[in-house]
């Protein structure tokens, strides 16, 4: 009986110390940018949700002092962050840490208007200078455009899966003190062009802490003794 009940709580302590998916960090746009924001850079704020919210930032820089910064309608949620007037180089960049946290996914919703820019990079890094390429090129369809991915990019429609890019297990993120995400615009479009981004998703697998694996360590070498 001593050892059956031994098992059950080992079974236990196994479940409550084993890895979980959570989510790190979200933003899901809840505020409006300020109306007629302009400027080179834009700081929108810390994530809305997530384990470590506190402390994340998105901003955004582009190299004309002329761009506008905007919350049209998100992808099934009411606001997004939006700008005019990109350059190849100017980017969205999310900071976020992934302390305790391995197994680190990106996600996000990306549209474009139809004279916008429609590629783009992902880059990472460790200390906000230099970056290394985790997703060389993706592509941002138009919301409503004719063919595939035609859904419209608006609230009414809940949220929609084809302006969804996501990156799996990124190599090197897990466990960082500070980690930066950039989505980097590699084409042209026109000075009005538009591109907003929405619901950015930091994902990540909780790592138990040190102190739950030796308390399992300890049962499993209770349980020996006592065979």
């Amino acid at each position: 009986m001593k050892k059956q009940s031994l098992v059950a709580a080992m079974a236990v302590l196994t479940t409550t110390v084993s890895a979980s998916a959570s989510l790190v960090a979200g933003w899901t746009m809840t505020t409006a940018v300020p109306a007629a924001t302009t400027g080179a850079s834009y700081t929108y704020g810390a994530a809305d949700q997530g384990d470590l919210a506190a402390g994340t930032s998105l901003s955004a820089a582009h190299s004309l002092a002329a761009t506008t910064w905007s919350s049209p309608s998100g992808n099934g949620s009411t606001y997004s962050l939006s700008s005019n007037n990109w350059t190849v180089g100017d980017y969205y960049q999310i900071a976020v840490s992934t302390t305790g946290f391995s197994d680190i996914n990106l996600s996000w919703d990306q549209t474009r208007s139809s004279t916008g820019p429609s590629v783009f990079s992902v880059q990472m890094s460790t200390d906000g200078s230099n970056f290394s390429s985790i997703l060389s090129s993706y592509t941002v369809i138009q919301a409503g455009l004719a063919g595939s991915g035609t859904l419209a990019w608006s609230v009414p429609n809940g949220v929609q899966a084809a302006f969804t890019t996501t990156i799996n297990s990124i190599a090197g993120a897990g466990d960082q003190a500070t980690l930066f995400f950039r989505f980097v615009v590699t084409s042209t479009g026109a000075t009005g062009g538009t591109n907003r981004i929405d619901n950015i998703f930091v994902n990540g697998t909780a790592v138990p802490a040190p102190g739950a694996i030796a308390l399992l360590g300890l049962a499993g070498l209770a349980a020996r003794r006592r065979r």
